[in-house]
């Protein structure tokens, strides 16, 4: 179980984390914006240039919100005092491995096994 000064670490982190994510949206929104297929202005090879860095961009995007569900879970489960407890096993889970990933939920064991399925 962690004590209250590694858990005001790991939240401080996740916090900091969520807030990096969150600063990056408006470089993400212009990088996702509508690709403009005006022929005379844009060459056929810098359209596609154009097509690939956006569909790159929604990939980015859909991770950083992905990431995003996965560090305010982590915060709800600070919340409800879950936070550090495998969900599956109710065993703790290690601090190197919150430390790696504070918004991790499994034990490594059961983060194999899961795998492994």
């Amino acid at each position: 179980m962690l004590d209250d000064d590694q858990l005001a670490l790991m939240q401080q982190a996740l916090e900091r984390r969520l807030a990096t994510l969150a600063g990056l949206d408006d470089q993400r929104r212009d990088a996702t914006a509508t690709v403009e297929l005006d022929q005379t202005r844009t060459g056929r090879l810098s359209r596609m240039d154009a097509l690939q860095a956006q569909a790159m961009a929604r990939a980015t995007e859909a991770r950083s919100q992905q990431e995003i569900r996965r560090i305010q879970a982590a915060l709800q489960r600070m919340a409800k005092g879950d936070y550090g407890i495998c969900p599956r096993c109710e065993e703790p889970v290690a601090l190197e491995r919150l430390r790696a990933d504070p918004a991790t939920v499994l034990c490594i064991n059961c983060a194999a096994a899961a795998e492994t399925r």
